[in-house]
């Protein structure tokens, strides 16, 4: 049996086949969110086999700029990973600066554009090793690159990280809905849940600790 195979199916709920691998990625997933909420360092670990089930996913439903964004990940799990058992003073929650904000506004439009200009021509060139175009380029690319600042802004504790975690998963509940990957569909729209409650209970948790 072929686990990392979209087609190999664990169990159907409402007549919906959810492989082992939507299904795997699906669980960590979950628990990698729940434990960011808290602040907790198993985020990283939980993280890391989200990302290699995703990698394999999103590979097999053309969602390309998504699949390389699974290896950006990989590298910034082992980081943030790395920071987070830091003690150091600067490992705190934060809020950034204004201009800050403002730069990465500016390079996630930027990014989303020329990657999403990149990943609809990929098939082009690369066809050895992409037969079909992507599906939704822009979309897929916005998620790509606000999720890698989102990330990045998490392993240094930014709550900034939690509002673009908040817009990516409002995009990616409705995307995957329309790819008819419904099961990774609805845990998006719970990840929605979870970032809420995560950049709340960041926000307290800054305010406690500044009392």
């Amino acid at each position: 049996m072929d686990f990392f195979n979209i087609n190999t199916i664990a169990f159907e709920v409402l007549q919906y086949p959810v492989s082992y691998i939507e299904l795997i990625a699906t669980l960590f997933g979950l628990l990698s969110v729940y434990y960011a909420t808290q602040a907790n360092i198993l985020t990283w670990s939980t993280g890391l086999v989200n990302v290699l089930f995703l990698f394999l996913l999103f590979y097999q439903i053309q969602l390309y700029a998504d699949m390389f964004l699974q290896v950006f990940f990989f590298v910034v799990t082992l980081y943030g990973w790395s920071r987070w058992k830091s003690k150091a003073p600067e490992n705190k929650i934060s809020i950034l600066p204004s201009k800050t904000r403002a730069i990465l506004l500016f390079l996630l439009i930027i990014g989303s554009f020329l990657s999403g200009l990149f990943f609809s021509n990929i098939h082009l060139y690369l066809p050895q090793f992409f037969k079909a175009p992507a599906s939704y380029p822009y979309i897929d690319s916005f998620v790509m690159v606000a999720s890698i600042i989102a990330t990045i802004l998490l392993a240094r504790k930014n709550i900034e990280s939690w509002y673009l975690w908040i817009s990516i998963d409002v995009v990616c509940t409705v995307l995957y809905y329309q790819k008819e990957v419904y099961f990774l569909s609805l845990e998006y729209l719970i990840f929605l849940g979870l970032a809420s409650y995560g950049c709340y209970n960041w926000t307290k948790e800054r305010k406690y600790a500044q009392t």
